[in-house]
């Protein structure tokens, strides 16, 4: 757990929020919070001085990526300090009385959707998105909305007061996902006897090669890639940045020079930060 910092901690969604649990395991209870809209929201309050930290998803085991995260960073002047981890434990809830068979729309955001999709297309469901998990099992409890039930949290169909349909729907019973912690600034702390993990954007000219000679840039100095992903550029049509996660400190010798030599071979080197890899 991360020192609690100078003033409230930002995330996406309503109290009970898995977001809010990535809080709660930075931070600490005690931690002053506020749930935002989405996503934007939570960069722009870390921008604009409204919160001293902010915490986005960045990965799920079982949906992989949440790429608008990657497209947010790249817009805003934030750095990356540190990551957790948070058990994803899924349930089906809904205003109490009713039965599964009663049930005819489902409401949660579209990871969680996507987690429980095996188990939600075992019935013939409307199944509608949502900004939220948590947010889901509000709009039923704030409505009073009958025939609907939202995938989320129990901790959150609790804070809602919705009763359990089914428990531990997720496609995995090791379901996790991955939140960054962001700052205005800064670097995260080397902890001792802790991997650190380096986030970066790089792109490269659209010709053949050009993508082999910045993954050599790394390959060469022994510095190990742990994930890499490609989003569209906003600058041209058909080009593309690519995202990775380094197994090393930017501040590493081996991984200072191949950071070096990815420059010598790049259209664009951006580094969001080093930071203690979570406990997984």
């Amino acid at each position: 757990m991360a020192l609690a910092p100078d003033g409230p901690v930002a995330f996406s969604g309503e109290p009970g929020a898995f977001a809010e649990d990535a809080v709660l395991a930075a931070f600490g209870a005690a931690v002053a919070r506020v749930g935002l809209g989405g996503f934007r929201d939570v960069f722009e309050a870390v921008a604009g001085g409204r919160a001293a930290r902010g915490l986005v998803p960045i990965e799920n085991l079982l949906n992989g990526s949440v790429r608008e995260v990657y497209d947010l960073l790249l817009e805003h002047d934030l750095a990356i300090v540190g990551e957790v981890v948070v058990p994803v434990r899924l349930c089906l809830a809904a205003l109490p009385g009713q039965s599964l068979d009663a049930i005819e729309r489902v409401y949660s955001h579209v990871q969680a959707l996507g987690q429980a999709e095996a188990y939600l297309r075992t019935r013939r469901w409307t199944l509608l998105s949502t900004y939220n998990t948590a947010g889901a099992g509000r709009l039923i409890a704030d409505s009073g909305e009958r025939g609907a039930a939202a995938v989320l949290s129990p901790r959150a169909a609790g804070v809602s007061g919705l009763e359990i349909l089914a428990d531990d729907i997720a496609g995995s019973a090791d379901n996790r996902t991955r939140f960054l912690v962001l700052a205005p600034g800064g670097s995260g702390t080397p902890a001792a006897g802790r991997p650190m993990r380096t986030t970066l954007a790089f792109a490269v000219r659209n010709e053949p090669g050009t993508l082999l000679a910045a993954l050599r840039a790394f390959a060469a100095r022994g510095v190990n890639l742990s994930n890499l992903e490609s989003r569209p550029s906003r600058e041209a049509a058909w080009e593309y940045v690519f995202w990775a996660d380094l197994d090393a400190d930017a501040t590493d010798p081996a991984c200072a020079a191949a950071l070096t030599d990815l420059a010598g071979v790049s259209t664009l080197v951006r580094v969001f930060g080093s930071y203690p890899r979570a406990e997984a």
